[in-house]
């Protein structure tokens, strides 16, 4: 039985439910008692020994927890007398409450965040409690049977269909493994040598955790390269529920649970002073972030770079570099090893914001420091709650010498197989094959048609305030004079209205109407209300001589980093407005040099290969044959 099998026949639990529970609460009851069902067969081997140790010591005052984990030979234990199939049909509820308080603390806060004894109560009144326990304890879900990878992806099938039938985001908490496993790859792969070292012990965090099933994999991974190394997992997890589930995995893997956190990583990092030497996550995509808003504000704005979110903040709408920026700040010296971060992202972060921008700021950030080592374009349908394109960024503050100064753009979008069946969204994976292709490309670290290697500084731009001057001609009509009445300019009204004819510039103007000086709000007056714009008009000059621009033929330019700005104005802007100007008032906060930096991935331009069209005579002749079939349609209706 495969795992989406068992997971389906694990769900059909859920008929006796119906009627009683509602649909949206099935998964509520469903997930818990399949971790319990998991940690009983996992405990079952040493269940015995671990009653008569407990039954021999328990009065003695020694620490249980230093000795019974040893005998049940995992990370937690049990030491009640009943299982879920020697419960009873009497007292049901209260021998399986012993039952579960009878773990070791590390196993019973699962329970506790499945909010377990609440269920359990409506399960009795619903006279159901007995029979969802001998349903579940007649499931094979021993290790021998399923191993900790197969039960990974059971519990990710339960909570797809847990989503789907709250009408609920099941992308939110976990990842494909297809993605998965190629993030890894990607994060590992520079590092496999030293992963294959005799006693290796590496760190892998990720703050956006799920069900744990990154950090599962990614366990598995290096386990699979040498069963001698030991990845450390922590984790920072948001949901109770899938928070329990990744706490019940790590338990079963034999790892401390104590370093997988509950709470909202962005507003309360609970791994504050925590250095990593892989990071990995997929945070949710496109989360508006206004609940911790406040948090994140004051911690940037009392912190700066001391915190996690100096560069800069992205609009409330989107928090996906938030998490990126936070990933960044749980890096390790370059000097002790460094750290190597995958991260899944939507395309906004790629480009949202113009320069000046939270978003280009950060990004800006980043390249200039020179930690971005590639983007990998995947394709779309790849994930269970969305089509959306999506990308694996990979960075690192300890780039291989030939990366320095560089980044790899990698176009996987159309590297995908076709799903045999469809899961929510899912259309698509990545096969075996594909992913060892990608990481390929990522290893070659040269140009190709899905490979593109630019400097960090291709990325950024510098823009410029591009100028032209006012261009009024002036004229006194009966509205334009009831206009200008009506501002703090009125009191020289009678003298325009004496004013007659046409004029292409102000001072003429004034001169017509005998007016020799005008004060700054009447002179605006003035060109608000008997001004009209005219190409062929002389441009207008402040008191000092100044020419006056227009703002609304005001334009930006993005000049590129490596090119002059002066050489570029010339160029690209001279020939077609030979009035403009640059206005050298705009500087770049940081460095002061004239335009605002900004940064961006354009990655589709890129890799865009232009199509020419099709000849005119082939587009004819399909209309044609098109037409041809309707005529003929048509004929058949009316005959």
């Amino acid at each position: 039985m495969n795992q989406q099998n068992l997971a389906d026949f694990i769900w059909n639990v859920a008929d006796v439910l119906r009627g009683d529970f509602k649909q949206s609460e099935f998964g509520r009851i469903i997930l818990p008692f399949t971790v319990l069902r998991r940690l009983e067969c996992v405990l079952e081997p040493t269940r015995d020994a671990v009653r008569t140790q407990y039954q021999a010591l328990h009065a003695s005052g020694v620490d249980l927890d230093l000795l019974l984990p040893g005998t049940a030979g995992a990370t937690f234990y049990n030491v009640s007398q009943f299982s879920l199939a020697s419960l009873g049909s009497t007292s049901t509820r209260a021998n399986l409450e012993d039952y579960i308080a009878k773990f070791s603390a590390n196993a019973r806060q699962v329970f506790e965040h499945f909010a377990f004894d609440g269920w359990l109560e409506k399960l009795e009144k619903a006279n159901l409690l007995y029979l969802v326990t001998q349903k579940f304890a007649a499931i094979d879900l021993h290790p021998a049977a399923i191993s900790n990878h197969e039960m990974g992806l059971v519990f990710e099938h339960l909570i797809r269909k847990f989503a789907e039938s709250a009408n609920d985001t099941a992308g939110e908490f976990f990842t494909p493994r297809d993605v998965v496993r190629l993030a890894t790859t990607l994060v590992f792969a520079p590092d496999h040598q030293a992963l294959n070292g005799e006693g290796v012990v590496r760190t892998v965090y990720d703050c956006a955790a799920g069900t744990g099933g990154f950090l599962s994999s990614a366990i598995e991974q290096v386990s699979e390269w040498n069963p001698n190394a030991r990845l450390v997992p922590y984790a920072q997890e948001l949901n109770p529920e899938t928070y329990a589930i990744s706490v019940a995995d790590k338990l079963i893997q034999g790892f401390s649970t104590q370093n997988i956190k509950l709470g909202n990583t962005l507003s309360n990092d609970q791994l504050p002073h925590e250095q990593f030497d892989y990071c990995l996550a997929n945070p949710p995509f496109g989360v508006k972030w206004e609940k911790v808003q406040k948090q994140v504000q004051d911690e940037h704005t009392q912190q700066g770079f001391a915190g996690r979110f100096g560069p800069g903040l992205p609009r409330v709408g989107d928090g996906s570099l938030l998490f990126l920026m936070h990933l960044l700040s749980k890096r390790k010296p370059a000097e002790q090893g460094g750290t190597r971060i995958g991260i899944v992202l939507s395309g906004s972060p790629l480009f949202n914001g113009g320069a000046g921008s939270g978003e280009s700021e950060i990004r800006r950030w980043i390249l200039e420091n020179d930690w971005l080592e590639a983007i990998i374009a995947l394709p779309t349908d790849l994930f269970y709650n969305t089509g959306i394109g999506t990308y694996v960024w990979i960075l690192s503050n300890h780039k291989d010498t030939l990366r320095k100064g560089k980044v790899q753009l990698i176009d996987a979008s159309a590297m995908h197989a076709p799903m045999r069946k469809s899961l929510g969204s899912k259309r698509k994976y990545l096969s075996d094959e594909q992913i060892a292709e990608i990481a390929k490309l990522h290893e070659a670290f040269e140009e190709g048609p899905n490979s593109k290697i630019f400097a960090t500084t291709d990325f950024g731009y510098r823009r410029i305030t591009v100028e032209r001057p006012l261009r009024l001609r002036f004229s006194v009509t009966a509205d334009k004079l009831a206009a200008y009445q009506n501002t703090k300019g009125s009191d020289q009204a009678e003298a325009f209205a004496k004013v007659e004819g046409r004029f292409d510039n102000l001072p003429a103007f004034l001169k017509a109407a005998g007016v020799k000086k005008l004060s700054k709000g009447a002179q605006k007056a003035v060109l608000a209300c008997f001004g009209e714009r005219d190409a062929e008009a002389q441009p207008v000059l402040d008191d000092k001589g100044k020419v006056q621009s227009d703002s609304d033929l005001r334009e930006f330019e993005n000049v590129p980093l490596n090119q002059s700005i002066q050489d570029y104005f010339e160029r690209e802007v001279l020939p077609h407005v030979p009035d403009a100007w640059i206005d050298t008032g705009k500087t770049d906060a940081k460095d002061g040099q004239v335009g605002i930096v900004g940064y961006e991935i354009n990655f589709n331009r890129y890799f865009y290969v232009y199509q020419p069209p099709r000849p005119l005579t082939e587009i004819d002749a399909d209309l044609k044959a098109v037409e041809a079939e309707i005529a003929a349609l048509l004929g058949e209706v009316t005959a």
